[in-house]
């Protein structure tokens, strides 16, 4: 299925909108990986996966294995969002994030508008919603530790 050029660069631009909104919330809790790492994952997955559905028309090219590399190539850059402070680790919830974020933008290249939509629109209430759980959970910590 190969995409007209309008058409194309209206899912770029829906790819990015999306990222940048679930980037909006990282940026909130000023954490490394804001608006512009997940607009920028976002276009990056749904511009491989908008020249992949090309690669079929071109040749006996599979474009499901774009998708696989981007899974992959994702799961380098949050291997690298992830580290260890003293006793715990860190950036594991912005790795994930960036990994849903890949899966949003490849969504928006197949023209799964409200598939990617939802989707992000879930994972930002993940994020924002999680912090309420994360501060209960830091206080019932401490309260054990003072007893």
């Amino acid at each position: 299925m190969v995409v007209g050029e309008g058409e194309a660069i209206l899912r770029l631009i829906l790819a990015v909108v999306l990222g940048s909104f679930i980037g909006s919330e990282r940026e909130l809790k000023n954490k490394p990986a804001g608006v512009r790492t997940h607009a920028l994952v976002s276009l990056g997955s749904c511009l491989f996966t908008i020249v992949s559905l090309s690669f079929g028309t071109v040749a006996s090219v599979d474009p499901s294995r774009v998708a696989a590399g981007i899974v992959t190539g994702i799961g380098f850059l949050g291997a690298g969002a992830i580290f260890r402070i003293e006793d715990r680790i860190a950036g594991l919830t912005t790795a994930a994030d960036l990994w849903v974020i890949a899966a949003v933008g490849l969504a928006v290249g197949l023209g799964y508008y409200s598939l990617a939509i939802s989707s992000a629109v879930l994972a930002y209430s993940v994020l924002f919603c999680g912090r309420f759980f994360e501060k209960s959970e830091v206080k019932k910590q401490s309260k054990k530790g003072k007893s």
